[in-house]
């Protein structure tokens, strides 16, 4: 991961802004996200926002999507139609089914602002800054439906921390346990509405391997699910959680419980990104042992995983590669192939502007 030792200038951040965008290549520059339909067996283009280049971050049972494009941030209506500008310094990271967004946001004067984590109200109307720990840094991975939000924010004397807030994003809190038991870096990746999280930790001691966890209910506690290398990415309602553990996809049985190998589609790779009520899983796996990757979709509770292009009519040429994010409506925001795609989340840092990229790269290497 490349990191930055500098908190931008005006200078500095138009340098850099060149600087990562000359790694965006004209393949990397069509990125379009589908926005794929199990039950009509349709797939629609999350179209850009007046540019060229969309990221669809998240979907919730309506179908509103928010992401990121190069324009800047937006918010879809239902079913992932239209799009709403969010403005040019926020990155979208999730959204509840009362359409509150979350993510990370330059506040104002940029680019020397302060990148904090951020909520909106109903519908994505409005931006609140969340505040940090008492630093000057903090990023809202997720948010459920009641608007608890869990991510990270820097302390005035003691470096990087886990937090959640109360609902509607209400005051923050540090979630101490990280600290205490295992003294490490952490990243969420979801959170039910019971506000059990789950993320990747990666242990003190040197180990530069995250490991998978989740924690109780409103994030008190917390346990890894396993040895092995990997991070949980979802989780639903019922506490099954998903994610990677070695070159495998996994599903849980409730609470994080019994953890089972996805298998994959006949090659040696997968891995699971999300999770709908009902237990049913999509991600990505290889399909041969040269490791050609297509988008699967499993049937409840984790059992049977299909190629995600066998469900849908899709344009010629087109192959889904990759699914991230499935709703409770049967709707699943999936990536097309394109040989020089960066990975999602970096993606994000190279189009959000430039003081946006410095900042994130910034949490990146507080937290790595």
């Amino acid at each position: 991961m490349r990191t930055y030792g500098f908190k931008p200038g005006s200078l500095t951040f138009i340098a850099a802004l060149l600087a990562g965008l000359s790694f965006i290549t004209p393949a990397a520059a069509q990125l379009q996200p589908y926005l794929v339909d199990l039950n009509s067996r349709t797939a629609t283009t999350l179209g850009p926002m007046g540019g060229i280049s969309t990221h669809g971050a998240a979907i919730n049972d309506a179908g509103q999507v928010a992401g990121s494009s190069d324009r800047g941030a937006f918010i879809t209506g239902p079913d992932g139609m239209g799009m709403r500008d969010l403005g040019p310094w926020a990155s979208p990271w999730d959204i509840n089914n009362a359409g509150q967004v979350v993510g990370g946001n330059i506040f104002f004067p940029p680019p020397t602002g302060e990148l904090h984590a951020f909520i909106t109200g109903s519908d994505g109307v409005g931006i609140r800054d969340l505040g940090t720990l008492g630093g000057d840094f903090s990023w809202a991975d997720a948010v459920n439906d009641i608007g608890q939000v869990v991510g990270t924010s820097n302390t005035a004397s003691r470096g990087t921390r886990a937090f959640i807030t109360g609902p509607g994003g209400g005051s923050m809190r540090e979630l101490e346990a990280f600290g205490e038991i295992f003294g490490a870096s952490v990243r969420f990746w979801d959170i039910n509405n019971t506000a059990q999280a789950v993320g990747g930790i990666l242990p003190p001691g040197g180990d530069s391997f995250f490991r998978p966890f989740i924690t109780g209910p409103n994030g008190v506690g917390v346990r890894t699910l396993g040895d092995a290398w990997g991070e949980a990415t979802g989780i639903n309602n019922a506490g099954q959680v998903v994610g990677s553990m070695g070159p495998h996809g996994f599903i849980t049985g409730p609470n994080g419980f019994d953890v089972k190998d996805l298998g994959t589609l006949g090659g040696d790779y997968s891995s699971a990104w999300d999770i709908d009520d009902a237990g049913q899983v999509v991600g990505a796996s290889s399909i041969t042992a040269e490791g050609f990757l297509h988008a699967f979709v499993t049937g409840p509770n984790g059992d049977g995983m299909t190629d995600l292009n066998s469900l849908v009519d899709l344009p010629d040429g087109v192959v889904l590669t990759e699914a991230r994010e499935i709703n409770n409506a049967g709707q699943v925001i999936a990536y097309p192939a394109s040989p020089q795609i960066p990975e999602p989340r970096i993606y994000v840092m190279m189009v959000a502007g430039l003081g946006l990229i410095a900042l994130i790269a910034r949490r990146k290497r507080l937290l790595l």
